[in-house]
Formats: structure tokens, sequence, C-alpha cells
């Protein structure tokens, strides 16, 4: 009994902490009011943005976390040495980067005087996917390629979710 305690002690978060998943989550509930921090959610999770941050946190950052002790995003600007290669994670006033060994390059960036978010991959074409219009409405990008307008209230988060979710869902 002794033995199991105190291994559970030892081994408490053998896990791992998900710190990239967890921060870019904390940056998504700071966007702005809850409905567009809700946009932003869903839009992070159909651009694949949480897919990438939970896999990148799975088999390298909490295994660094894990067998070193070190937390390597706890600085801004990072590089985090891999079997596979060398990750960079650089945060900026505008956005992050994220270098992959390959070279290969994920950007999200704001632009303040357009109230625009976008993604870029490493073949530099920028796509927006998020622009503030004013304090109750956003334009989104839908799967279509086309802008929609989101009314911020539960009503207008609830109709974007079934007019343009659920026939995604609905194909899975």
């Amino acid at each position: 009994m002794a033995l199991l305690l105190a291994s559970s002690i030892a081994f408490q978060s053998c896990i791992g902490s998900f710190s990239l998943t967890h921060k870019v989550l904390k940056w998504n509930k700071q966007v702005s009011n809850k409905f567009v921090n809700e946009l932003v959610f869903i839009a992070f999770w159909v651009l694949p943005v949480y897919e990438v941050t939970a896999v990148a946190d799975l088999l390298v950052i909490n295994s660094i976390e894990f067998w070193s002790g070190n937390k390597p995003l706890e600085a801004n600007n990072r590089v985090i040495d891999t079997e596979q290669g060398k990750y960079y994670i650089a945060s900026s006033q505008t956005g992050y980067d994220i270098i992959s060994p390959d070279g290969g390059k994920i950007r999200f960036d704001y632009d303040a005087k357009t109230q625009m978010w976008s993604f870029s991959k490493d073949d530099g074409e920028k796509i927006d996917f998020l622009q503030f219009e004013d304090e109750n409405h956003v334009k989104i990008l839908d799967t279509d390629g086309k802008f929609v307008d989101v009314e911020l209230n539960q009503d207008g988060i609830d109709n974007y979710k079934y007019s343009h979710l659920m026939p995604i869902m609905a194909q899975l």
C-alpha cells in the first residue's frame, strides 16, 4: 500500500500538461466577448488548430515535460528539440508562428487595423477567417469559402452552428 501511494505521488502528472493547447484555449477565452470567443473556438476546430496543438502536445511537448522536467512553453520564443528535429514556437505582438523540423510554418495573425484574424500556411497563402464588424457582429469564414455575418448572441451562434456546421457533421 505504501509503494502504491508513493508511486501515485511520484507519477501524478505523467500525462503532461497539454500546455500548447491550454495556451491557445486561454488566448481564445480572452479574444472578446463570450460570443466571439465561441466563434473563434469553433473556427479553430474547423481549421484544425486545436487538433494540431493537441497532437503537438501529445507527441512532443508532454514528452519533453515528462522526461526532462522542463516546461518548453514557458518562454515566448522556444526551440523544442525532439527525435524528429527542432520545433520553433514564437509569439509576437500580432500572432504566433509554429515552425516544424521540415521548415513548414503555420502563422496566426491579428490585424488590428482591419480587425481580422488570419491563418497562413508555409506557402504564404493567407486565409482570413474572422473579422469583427462591431461589438455585436462578426464575419466568419464558412466551409464554402464565403464570409457569413454572425450576430454575437446565443441565437446568432446557434444559427451559425446549425446552418454551417451541422451539414459538415452529417457528412462524417
